[in-house]
């Protein structure tokens, strides 16, 4: 098992990794709309979406992976009438290779984000 860690995406701001990789297997801890340097990113689920997914980049790059190799995603929402906004800015992401995913409506995220996703991807 190792820990995955970039200074290309935010630290963690809690007792967890950015990423695990074992056995040829990365997996994400979940990221929301922090930039690089911590500072939280103000704005609409689009905007909040595409920090993540670059947040999201970086970590699978330190990684050996990317999002070619991504096998599932889980986005949490917490407005479900966000959907197709998200929708939007993460097919950007994932164009023509269209990994597994679930979307969970959530009461709230840390920081007040509206969006948070994480990656199960392989090297």
């Amino acid at each position: 098992m190792k820990t995955i860690s970039t200074c290309k995406a935010p630290q963690a701001i809690g007792p967890y990794s950015q990423a695990i990789a074992l056995e040829g297997l990365i997996f994400t801890s979940g990221q929301i709309a922090l930039k690089p340097n911590g500072e939280f990113l103000e704005g609409d689920v689009m905007a909040q979406t595409h920090q993540v997914l670059e947040n999201l980049v970086a970590v699978l790059e330190e990684a050996g992976s990317s999002f070619e190799k991504v096998l599932k995603t889980t986005i949490f929402l917490v407005n479900m009438d966000d959907f197709s906004k998200v929708n939007e800015v993460y097919g950007k992401y994932f164009s023509m290779h269209k990994p597994a995913r679930s979307t969970v409506a959530v009461a709230s995220l840390p920081k007040g984000a509206l969006v948070e996703i994480e990656a199960i991807a392989t090297r």
